[in-house]
């Protein structure tokens, strides 16, 4: 499936992406963050690894990505899945200093995806859990969030955001294998990120 084989490509190049600015001189005197969204995991079973890296005093930079390849109920029960893979870079803006309290963030995104038997009417309108859709997303959009620091090591963050999103996609018959219905494209006003977040942060 190319939905598969590209992300899969893309999050090992995030992965290593991040391993390597992990270990760089010029990183590791930086205060950076490595995160996964709990909520993301939870709701959609979707690995997920970030990293957040402090730019100045009061910004940073995140780029987080997921990538999901499970068929929920098997392909004899309907193909049931919420295959994706997604990247969300953000530019954060912090009230008092980076890595804690409030923060004001400019994100944007891009996922691909291969998604069947779900009723998402915000995305594919009504009805929707009747079909298989296979497209990509790509937008922008604003959040606020909160950094709540446990220890020197460990913290939890929440953020939720809004935005745009243009979504071009083709519309199948739910089963496996289903016939052709239409090619669509919608433009998407809404949320567009929502994560709570355990990171481990590296001084």
């Amino acid at each position: 499936m190319k939905i598969l084989k590209k992300g899969s490509r893309t999050v090992l190049s995030l992965v290593l992406a991040i391993a390597a600015m992990s270990m760089s001189g010029k990183i590791s005197a930086q205060v950076i963050g490595i995160k996964t969204n709990l909520l993301q995991g939870a709701y959609t079973y979707t690995p997920n690894l970030g990293m957040e890296i402090g730019l100045g005093k009061k910004t940073t930079l995140d780029i987080s990505g997921g990538y999901n390849p499970w068929n929920l109920d098997g392909k004899k029960n309907g193909n049931k899945k919420a295959v994706h893979w997604a990247v969300q870079p953000e530019f954060r803006w912090w009230t008092c200093s980076r890595f804690a309290g409030h923060f004001l963030g400019v994100h944007g995104l891009y996922s691909m995806y291969n998604i069947g038997g779900h009723e998402l009417p915000m995305l594919f309108g009504k009805g929707s859990w009747q079909y298989r859709h296979e497209g990509w997303a790509a937008g922008a959009g604003i959040s606020y969030g909160y950094h709540w620091v446990m220890s020197p090591r460990w913290s939890f963050e929440f953020t939720i955001g809004g935005g745009y999103a243009r979504l071009e996609y083709d519309r199948y018959a739910c089963q496996k294998c289903g016939w052709h219905i239409e090619h669509k494209k919608k433009d998407y006003f809404g949320p567009t990120k929502a994560a709570v977040t355990l990171i481990f942060v590296i001084k």
